[in-house]
């Protein structure tokens, strides 16, 4: 018998087309309902019932009671990682299910990958905080340099609630679309609420697409290019 991670399970649970979609669609952070899952899955409540017993046995999905509702969302930050790292091999292959359109171009540019910055404008912040010394890799691992603590200390996010939390502060997470890296964990998230509170960018209703105003693509540039 082999020994390890049984990733055969894994993949049998993201394989399905049906439950696929319910996954990806819980990429854009928030948490959905059974019937709006089984909407995105195209299966009837019943079908889409039993998938999601399934990927939540699978350890691949949380469920929430509020009053009479029931909520889904992804269990971790790993699976959204792991979707997002399938979604660019697929794309690397060839495997794309429709033609790209309007949508797919704002996609590439800027979306949330669950609570984090990815697209263009994901992978350009993650760029220029390594190349001016505010994260530091080391194979895959990522961390927040003295100089970066300061940095973002300044932009008005408070590093000390972070770091007080279980969650990784920093992570590379692999952009389906741009082929390298966007930054994710605790300081991602915090990145883009800043964005969203300062009033630079909002999240595009029942998509993963991330708008930025004019005024947001200008104080984005500024930000990610002074020193």
């Amino acid at each position: 018998m082999r020994e390890g991670p049984d990733i055969a399970r894994i993949a049998s649970l993201i394989g399905d087309p049906a439950r696929a979609n319910m996954l990806t669609a819980l990429l854009v952070g928030k948490a959905l309902t059974a019937s709006e899952l089984a909407q995105e899955a195209g299966v009837t409540l019943q079908t889409a019932s039993s998938h999601l017993g399934k990927l939540e046995q699978g350890g691949l999905l949380r469920q929430r009671k509020q009053g009479r509702h029931k909520y889904f969302s992804l269990a971790s930050d790993e699976v959204a990682h792991a979707l997002e790292a399938l979604m660019g091999l697929a794309a690397n292959a060839g495997h794309l299910r429709t033609r790209p359109g309007p949508a797919d171009v704002a996609l590439r540019e800027a979306r949330v990958c669950y609570n984090h910055l990815a697209g263009d404008m994901g992978t350009r912040l993650f760029d220029s905080m390594v190349a001016r010394g505010f994260l530091r890799l080391r194979g895959e691992d990522v961390s927040l340099t003295p100089a970066g603590a300061h940095f973002v200390r300044c932009y008005g996010i408070d590093l000390a609630r972070l770091e007080a939390k279980r969650a990784p502060l920093c992570r590379q997470c692999l952009d389906w679309s741009e082929r390298r890296s966007h930054l994710a964990g605790g300081l991602g998230r915090a990145l883009l609420e800043r964005f969203e509170e300062l009033g630079w960018a909002k999240r595009k209703p029942d998509t993963r697409i991330v708008e930025f105003s004019r005024r947001g693509r200008a104080g984005f540039d500024e930000l990610i290019a002074r020193g």
